[in-house]
């Protein structure tokens, strides 16, 4: 189980300069929802964005710390 906040600093961390939002759907701390509106994002598709944001948080996705991700991704 993660807070949002954990999941904020690893999604900043991965995307520097990225306004971030972070929403526990749950309250049970493994359910989350989240925005990552970010200029490296330009010229990707939206498969591709969701694959990077997956990939940062990887490793609590395979640790079961996430059991469910609600991606939005905003190239701006």
């Amino acid at each position: 189980m993660m807070k949002s906040e954990d999941v904020h600093k690893i999604l900043s961390h991965a995307f520097e300069s990225a306004e971030i939002t972070v929403q526990d759907l749950t309250g049970g701390m493994d359910h989350f929802s989240v925005i990552v509106m970010w200029d490296g994002f330009k010229g990707k598709s939206l498969i591709q964005q969701h694959q990077m944001v997956n990939q940062s948080l990887k490793e609590t996705l395979e640790d079961g710390r996430i059991h469910a991700l609600q991606i939005k991704t905003v190239a701006r």
